[in-house]
């Protein structure tokens, strides 16, 4: 079972539909800020990941954005961000 590193966004326009999407991108970050996470998982785990989000958002109004990063090498940082460290872990809530 391996696990790829995904940035993952999103641009929720309702409060309880941003503090449920929120709740669902934490259970599977291993880091990130605000509305964007670094995850590493495996292709089930995207898909679940993706499955509850759609099942809080609004596709109509909503926006989700998963980016496979092709290794954690190739991750740019700037000022205190810190590189994904993790990449044999997914870490939950």
């Amino acid at each position: 079972m391996s696990r790829e590193l995904y940035l993952v966004a999103y641009d929720i326009r309702e409060h309880k539909r941003l503090r449920l999407t929120h709740s669902v991108l934490k259970e599977f970050a291993c880091g990130g800020q605000k509305s964007a996470f670094e995850c590493y998982l495996t292709e089930r785990e995207r898909v679940e990941l993706v499955s509850r989000v759609e099942d809080v958002m609004d596709t109509a109004e909503d926006a989700l954005l998963v980016i496979r990063l092709s290794d954690r090498n190739s991750v740019a940082t700037l000022g205190i961000a810190v590189k994904p460290m993790d990449e044999l872990y997914t870490y939950l809530g």
